[in-house]
């Protein structure tokens, strides 16, 4: 329970009015102590009050004391920040599969390991979120258009399958045309539904040529696009400096090929389309990406009213207050 903020503070002033009732209360309690003492004759006084009186009787009067309190908190208006599930975001994943995702310095394989997090990542979405899916190799595949079905996003992670290249500015651009569509889809809001990209690759782009800025396919140029369109991308940069992939060659046998991972262009892909940049080399580092992300996009933080609980331990304790008083001396204090 929060009381940081509240929406009508006035209301605080009457604790000062609970004071004085504690206050006045104690000083009652003093004057009818001194007004026992005046009795000159002592042994007159142990007959009239053989016991002291108990310390239990003030337990009604404090308790409803500290209900008073409670419930002038629950009318001053306490706020609170609550995380709201966004069921009206959409979430692109956009998942690699090129042939260097057969690399095995993510044990068992990257691609493995990035079906196993995918996976997770979508189960800890809110259910009424809209979750699309789209791989790219060579080119860019619409593998689940973003729906609120997630067992579909999942059954797609299941059955991706590797290909030659990286075309990373076309998975993006297919990432924001899918969100267009699902935009005008909806309709009737004055503006379209919150939408994010999470970008997980693991090379550099090689279609078009990277050297190629101009290319209106190219991933910078995409990553502006999506700017433009307040679609931030969060790029994931997975896999180590050393994995390596055997491609075969035509005469037989395989050559072994080092397959890098490039920080950079992720990194400034995130920088222009105003996401964030992650990296992760083993599952337990993908899987804490993916839940920091489902943080992010899948919920918000909203100020709220937070006043019942307040009134509630206000009724409770005070009412406790009220029935002990009645059953220990058949009165209030």
């Amino acid at each position: 329970m929060s009381i940081s903020h509240f929406t009508a503070s006035l209301w605080l002033g009457f604790l000062a009015v609970i004071a004085l009732i504690a206050l006045g209360y104690v000083l009652v309690q003093r004057s009818k102590h001194k007004h026992m003492l005046q009795f000159s004759n002592m042994e007159l006084l142990e007959k009239v009050a053989p016991t002291r009186p108990s310390l239990f009787r003030h337990v009604p009067i404090a308790l409803m004391v500290i209900g008073l309190v409670f419930l002038t908190i629950a009318a001053a208006g306490p706020t609170a920040v609550k995380k709201v599930a966004r069921n009206r975001a959409t979430v692109m994943l956009v998942m690699d599969v090129s042939l260097s995702m057969e690399a095995t310095d993510v044990p068992p394989s990257r691609i493995e390991v990035a079906k196993k997090a995918g996976k997770e990542f979508v189960d800890g979405l809110p259910e009424g979120l809209n979750i699309g899916f789209i791989t790219f190799a060579g080119t860019a595949s619409v593998m689940v258009t973003p729906t609120t079905n997630h067992e579909s996003v999942k059954a797609a992670i299941d059955n991706v399958k590797l290909a030659e290249r990286t075309a990373t500015g076309e998975g993006i651009i297919t990432a924001l045309n899918a969100i267009d569509t699902l935009a005008s889809v909806l309709g009737g809001a004055a503006e379209p539904p919150p939408a994010r990209i999470v970008l997980m690759s693991d090379g550099k782009q090689t279609v078009p040529a990277y050297e190629d800025m101009d290319n209106p396919r190219h991933e910078f140029v995409a990553a502006r696009l999506a700017k433009n369109k307040n679609v931030p991308i969060s790029t994931i940069s997975y896999g180590t400096k050393w994995g390596v992939v055997e491609i075969p060659r035509e005469g037989g046998g395989t050559d072994k090929v080092k397959v890098e991972v490039d920080d950079e262009a992720m990194r400034e892909i995130a920088r222009l389309s105003g996401g964030e940049f992650y990296s992760a080399s083993t599952l337990q580092e993908l899987s804490g990406v993916y839940d920091t992300l489902e943080q992010q996009i899948g919920f918000e933080l909203t100020r709220g009213d937070a006043s019942r609980p307040w009134l509630l331990l206000g009724l409770l304790i005070t009412s406790a207050g009220v029935i002990i008083g009645l059953l220990y001396r058949q009165r209030l204090p």
